[in-house]
């Protein structure tokens, strides 16, 4: 039998584990909050924008923000897959990965991939990838430039990311940028504070304002800025999604730890009540010596 002095540091051990889990729990919901909360000041953001475009452009037609800046593009479809920078959220990276593989012909397509856990698992599996890029650590006015640079220059693009269910139920999900653009849009025209903010602004037009240096810069110009946004919104809702695993999987931790730590503490108490029966056995046996 164990002496309870060595179970006594599985114990300490077992409560700074279930300390630390509880930690890393709370941090992941508290990253939840926050970043539920960008979503929301974006999307308002965005919904002004959308009410601006949707008055001034001058067809359907959605061109990425390239009019007046690039005539050919790349005839391949971009891939931009968003996952985790490192390792530590579940499997999930890895059901993305080979789900977009189903999909994807280095002849019709290239790559680019946002976290560094993606592209280690790509190499691993043989696929080459055009650009890497790290998946931004800010939740705040997230830094999209470079990419969307890239984005202009092909024909289509689509996302493939985590997407946030609840907070225990994450999924994988694709969407064309143009899509994601179209359907924020859609989003701001059926709510009332891009109506609102349209009344406020009256009707824009060329009548009465004046667009520099051209009514198709301005409109590239927002393009590019709702690309933004919308890339954004994605690699915040694979975000969200990333924290809700690690928090579902800390969660787990901590109740397995907790469990573990119950165990060995009943353990230590039996060893330490073994402890006294056993020398009370030997007192016994000492006063029943001395008495014969």
């Amino acid at each position: 039998m164990r002496r309870p002095q060595e179970i006594a540091k599985d114990m300490k051990q077992m409560n700074t584990l279930v300390t630390l889990t509880g930690v890393f729990e709370g941090i992941a919901s508290m990253r939840i909050a926050q970043i539920k909360n960008q979503v929301l000041q974006s999307t308002a953001f965005f919904q002004e924008l959308w009410g601006i475009y949707n008055q001034i452009r001058v067809d359907s037609e959605f061109r990425f923000g390239r009019s007046q800046v690039q005539a050919k593009v790349i005839d391949k479809e971009l891939f931009v897959v968003i996952t985790a920078e490192g390792g530590f959220s579940g499997d999930i990276d890895q059901k993305l990965i080979e789900w977009m593989l189903k999909s994807f012909d280095k002849e019709k397509h290239d790559i680019i991939v946002i976290g560094h856990h993606g592209a280690i698992q790509l190499a691993q599996r043989g696929v080459s990838i055009k650009k890497y890029y790290k998946l931004p650590t800010r939740d705040q006015n997230i830094n999209v430039t470079p990419i969307i640079n890239e984005v202009q220059q092909y024909k289509t693009t689509t996302a493939w990311y985590q997407q946030y269910v609840s907070l225990m139920v994450q999924d994988v999900k694709r969407i064309s940028l143009r899509a994601a653009v179209q359907q924020q849009g859609l989003e701001a025209d059926s709510g009332d504070t891009a109506k609102n903010d349209n009344s406020r602004l009256g009707i824009i037009s060329e009548e009465n304002y004046i667009f520099e240096p051209t009514t198709y810069h301005v409109i590239d110009h927002l393009e590019r800025s709702m690309l933004n946004i919308a890339l954004s919104q994605i690699i915040l809702d694979s975000k969200l999604a990333q924290y809700a695993s690690r928090f579902r999987a800390m969660s787990a931790a901590n109740e397995n730890a907790r469990e573990s730590f119950d165990d060995v503490k009943l353990s230590y108490h039996r060893a330490k009540r073994g402890m006294q029966d056993q020398r009370l056995k030997e007192v016994m046996s000492g006063l029943r010596k001395v008495n014969s």
